[in-house]
């Protein structure tokens, strides 16, 4: 069984939800990266992506952009993360995703690149320019190798939504409100009626994300499904030290603060 529905399965026993964070892999270094993976872990997150930089991240606001440009500027590549992910499994149990755009995919390779996720331990992929409509073509390695795609749905899929949320496996991804990413004081969607939908259809957890980040706004919307997906707020937190101590105490303080609206 893929560790992304052991992991959920374990939640339903316990009736908790779960709490997804992100980061960006190379930001402002490996080593940080690899800390940040530690301490997400022991303070009790339930799901990681690890966000792959890319030159264009058009679903991506200011702050995850940036990111990705100090990443790339270090040269943090795909085979740099590979080799993190790789050295970093044995000593962390929860399911981890990448978070990348699909030229990153089709330049290492389809089969490869699959092969390759299999093999260090990645348990999923969201791929925010391979919608669900194209999802036929990388579905074989899906199924070959046991490694998701996770499906992204928003509110405005409408008569999409029953299809993409009854096909999804691991996780759906629930987008909160039109946009990119980044942090938001106030949501205008109606949550009421998209989850409503949603998870009259979802033929596996539901969470949401794109702007949540704080404990606050995580029981909230996480009311209305599985859990919450955190990533503008975490990759502020880190950034915000000028030492690896200083980014872990604020990743630490971040991570308890968003803990709170589901405990």
């Amino acid at each position: 069984m893929n560790r992304i529905d052991e992991h959920f399965a374990a939640l339903k026993e316990t009736g908790r939800k779960a709490l997804i964070t992100f980061l960006t892999v190379g930001d402002p270094d490996i080593e940080t990266s690899k800390e940040a993976i530690r301490t997400m872990e022991r303070e009790g997150v339930d799901l990681i992506e690890l966000g792959v930089p890319f030159s264009d991240p058009s679903a991506d606001g200011v702050t995850i952009q940036e990111a990705d440009e100090r990443a790339l500027a270090c040269g943090t590549d795909i085979h740099v993360i590979f080799d993190m992910v790789e050295e970093i499994r044995s000593e962390i149990k929860l399911p981890m995703v990448f978070l990348l755009y699909y030229n990153v995919v089709l330049q290492y390779g389809l089969d490869a690149f699959f092969k390759k996720c299999a093999e260090v331990g990645i348990d999923g992929l969201i791929i925010p320019d391979l919608p669900y409509e194209e999802s036929d073509e990388i579905a074989e390695y899906v199924e070959k190798y046991g490694v998701y795609q996770i499906f992204l749905v928003s509110p405005t899929s409408r008569d999409r939504v029953e299809k993409i949320a009854a096909a999804a496996k691991g996780f759906l991804y629930c987008v909160s409100s039109l946009g990119v990413t980044g942090e938001k004081s106030s949501f205008r969607t109606d949550f009421g009626e998209f989850f409503g939908i949603v998870n009259k259809y979802a033929a596996c957890p539901a969470c949401v994300g794109f702007g949540i980040s704080n404990g606050e706004q995580v029981r909230e919307l996480s009311s209305y499904c599985d859990g919450a997906i955190v990533g503008s707020a975490i990759v502020k937190a880190i950034a915000s030290g000028d030492t690896l101590e200083q980014r872990m105490s604020n990743l630490t303080a971040k991570l308890k603060d968003l803990k709170s609206g589901i405990e």
